[in-house]
């Protein structure tokens, strides 16, 4: 901290202006907590400089381009759209920077001191041997966000969040992609039915798609590159590596401080957030926990609690609300079918297909599905809902309904009551709960 403000005294110091840090500092200003910031960039984090919102800025490009593609199909003639990226990029930034001048400014009006500051505690993008990040041939999350220029083709390593959204993104912006994914599916931790829509969905975008491919490396050109995997080879103008983040933890803590950081860099916390050492919490992407901006802000409202000794819910991550802004978009939250029946639960599945869904066929996107798995009682009754899963238009906004049904164990014959507006995309949770009771209106 400057040596003018040495002494000054605050009852937390939040070291760290991401979404965990100022969700942190935000509520406990407002509880009359006095509270530092030490960020060494700017207060926002990797969310809001280098992730969620740049990312998603481009994302909403590419539905405009996809948009005014198929606008013939509405009877209104404007033929091919064309693309400028300096000025999507320019409009990304400005985005941006309206946000982070609105939270530099609530920070201030809350008596939040920020001081510049090294030892912030951020994510960084993990690479891949042999696939150094040089921001021409291979780039990660971050220099993809800072392109002025499209390149003419990609390979895209990783079909996780990232991967996926990326891959939607260029190829409605008219760049030819291949996806790369180890495992056997795009977006593993996701419900299998739904992955299967957007898989098909990829497909007819013409989106390439390799899982089960082991990466082995690369053969870099003047103007190109050559991706090795298996026994195959593409060969793309960039390489996109979307292997996820990882801690940046080093040289953050001092032996002396009792703080514990495990084998990959992450802090050790208890369920309240507390680490080892006495009067120090850790949330967000120093922690190993879902990666989501709205999980830290959870982690840091529940730390604040913690430190004025109230009551104290630990975050239920198996019930966190997942949201992907590719096309179609996915969201889910619960456990998937295949982790209820290993669980051990007698489930009950009910699929809604968006084909029938009114509001879908008006906006003429209508290739998704909604699926809730939830329990199946003794006496053959449907019980709560344990997993809420959504792929197509909207969904991320769609998802709201589920996530309160799961985190509430809502049983389908309670919420079915409910009315439903219509036509709206929303009414197809409402279809498929009706539809658990054994009574649905459109559904068998």
């Amino acid at each position: 901290m400057p040596s003018s403000d040495s002494s000054s005294e605050f009852d937390v110091v939040v070291i760290g202006g991401g979404p965990g840090g100022y969700a942190t500092a935000l509520h406990g200003a407002l509880a009359g907590l006095r509270i530092a910031v030490v960020e060494r960039d700017k207060v926002g984090g990797t969310c809001l400089h280098r992730g969620c919102i740049p990312a998603k800025a481009f994302l909403e490009t590419a539905t405009v381009v996809r948009t005014v593609a198929g606008a013939q199909d509405f009877g209104v003639g404007v033929g091919q759209p064309s693309i400028d990226f300096t000025v999507s990029q320019a409009r990304k930034q400005a985005v941006v920077e309206q946000l982070h001048k609105g939270l530099a400014g609530l920070m201030r009006r809350r008596g939040i001191t920020v001081y510049p500051g090294t030892g912030t505690l951020l994510s960084v993008p993990r690479s891949l041997p042999g696939f150094e990040i040089d921001g021409r041939l291979v780039l990660t999350s971050d220099e993809v966000l800072a392109l002025d220029a499209l390149p003419a083709s990609v390979a895209i390593i990783g079909g996780g969040v990232v991967g996926c959204e990326f891959a939607s993104m260029f190829r409605d912006l008219g760049v030819p992609v291949t996806v790369l994914e180890a495992m056997d599916t795009l977006l593993p931790e996701c419900d299998r039915d739904i992955v299967a829509w957007l898989s098909r969905s990829f497909r007819q975008r013409g989106i390439t798609v390799h899982t089960g491919a082991q990466v082995k490396g690369q053969s870099a050109a003047e103007s190109g590159t050559t991706v090795l995997y298996d026994a195959e080879s593409v060969t793309v103008d960039a390489v996109v590596v979307a292997v996820g983040r990882r801690p940046l933890t080093d040289g953050l803590l001092a032996d002396v401080t009792g703080v514990v950081v495990d084998s990959r860099g992450f802090v050790v916390v208890d369920d309240q957030m507390r680490t080892t050492a006495d009067g120090v919490w850790a949330v967000g992407d120093v922690v190993d926990t879902p990666q989501l901006a709205h999980v830290g802000f959870a982690e840091g409202i529940l730390v604040v609690r913690g430190i004025l000794g109230e009551p104290v819910v630990p975050v239920d991550y198996s019930r966190v609300p997942w949201c992907i802004y590719c096309h179609p978009e996915v969201a889910y939250a619960g456990l998937t079918e295949a982790a209820a029946r290993q669980r051990g639960f007698d489930v009950a599945i009910q699929r809604y297909p968006l084909g029938g869904n009114s509001r879908a066929r008006i906006i003429g996107d209508f290739e998704g599905l909604v699926k809730i798995v939830a329990t199946r009682q003794a006496d053959g009754r449907t019980g709560p809902i344990l997993g809420v899963h959504m792929v197509g238009p909207w969904v991320t906004e769609v998802l709201g309904q589920g996530y309160l049904g799961v985190n509430t164990e809502a049983v389908p014959d309670d919420i079915a009551r409910f009315i439903q507006p219509h036509p709206t995309l929303s009414e197809s949770f409402g279809e498929t709960v009706l539809a658990l009771t054994g009574r649905g209106l459109h559904l068998g």
